[in-house]
């Protein structure tokens, strides 16, 4: 099996097994434990989560909060709605430029200004690697404010059924504005049982990775080293550092919350695997002969067949093992994607 091809991350899904709406209590999802050093795995719910945690552990977690980014508007020159996909925030300044996907893209040509309501205006800079819109806003008042007003949860396009409350989009420690998907591994987290982990000993630890195309965009070439991610904003205080270093040294083991959370660990840890704080961008791409430096257990949802996600997963787990667990979860008919079940892989 060649690691490198994108067609050995394919699998069967049936399309009755890609979950459309949240369940109606976040931690009664249903658990898949892999254990990399055993054979059989383990059917669990989400609240048993805290059983697998042990006093000096620390869990990392992905505080970035899903902004209503998908808005609409029309052309200055053309007649028809325009839809934007505001990704990634390049400056914040007077007027707000951002890297956006449009649809359709003949409307939104270099110069296109587009008109959306609420007084809020944008112009097309540029047009980057991809289609990609770099696009020039223009307001009067707050702009997360405007985006409020007329702007809607930027939902997988596999979510085909209206969600009733944006905040199930986003996880309960959410906090700061500028991510266009959910970091969803978080979204099993209720507060109740965040607070209990305290108790037990466990500490937490807070990253910021504001979710833009590169961790969602199809893999297209079919040789992964081929494969060039786009870069997201990511952030860790010392504070933080701090926290995930002293339980290192005193034999803890780190808990990712997500790939976007092991994404940000994996980018400022040293080869020793010390964190170092750091403000800035990343665009590593982690599938199969990665080395992990910091991550023990990663706790994610299930992925897209042939998506980078479930190649970071393979790299952790190991590729077979990933590709029979996802197998098992299929015949066992687990909740798939954003709002579906959890894995832990320990």
């Amino acid at each position: 099996m060649n690691l490198l091809q994108k067609s050995s991350y394919y699998y069967e899904l049936p399309e009755r097994l890609i979950a459309q709406t949240p369940l109606e209590k976040r931690d009664t999802s249903r658990l898949f434990v892999l254990h990399k050093d055993k054979e059989n795995f383990e059917h669990k719910h989400f609240s048993d989560i805290e059983s697998y945690l042990k006093e000096g552990d620390c869990l990392v977690i992905n505080d970035t909060r899903v902004i209503p980014a998908r808005i609409f508007g029309k052309s200055e020159k053309h007649s028809g709605e325009v839809e934007t996909v505001l990704l990634k925030r390049v400056e914040k300044a007077k007027s707000e430029l951002w890297d956006c996907l449009t649809r359709p893209g003949k409307k939104t040509k270099l110069s296109e200004k587009i008109i959306y309501p609420h007084g809020l205006t944008g112009t097309v800079t540029d047009i980057l690697e991809g289609g990609i819109r770099r696009i020039k806003f223009e307001f009067n008042g707050i702009f997360l404010e405007i985006l409020e007003k007329i702007g809607t949860m930027p939902l997988p396009p596999y979510i085909t059924q209206k969600l009733t409350d944006s905040e199930r989009y986003q996880t309960v420690y959410a906090k700061y504005n500028g991510s266009a998907a959910a970091p969803t591994a978080g979204l099993h987290f209720t507060p109740e049982l965040l607070q209990r982990l305290p108790q037990k000993g466990v500490y937490t630890a807070r990253v910021l990775l504001h979710v833009g195309l590169g961790t969602f965009r199809p893999v297209k070439e079919d040789d992964l080293s081929n494969h060039k991610m786009h870069s997201e904003y990511i952030k860790i205080t010392t504070e933080n550092a701090n926290i995930i270093n002293r339980c290192k040294q005193k034999g803890g083991r780190i808990f990712s919350v997500g790939t976007t959370s092991t994404r940000v660990l994996e980018s400022v840890a040293d080869e020793n695997g010390v964190i170092h704080p750091f403000e800035g961008e990343t665009d590593i791409f982690i599938y199969p002969g990665y080395k992990f430096k910091v991550v023990d257990a990663l706790i994610t949802n299930f992925h897209l067949p042939e998506s980078t996600l479930i190649m970071l997963v393979s790299a952790f787990a190991g590729y077979e093992k990933t590709l029979a667990a996802y197998k098992e979860a299929v015949q066992k008919e687990y909740r798939f994607f954003s709002f579906g079940d959890a894995m832990l892989i320990i």
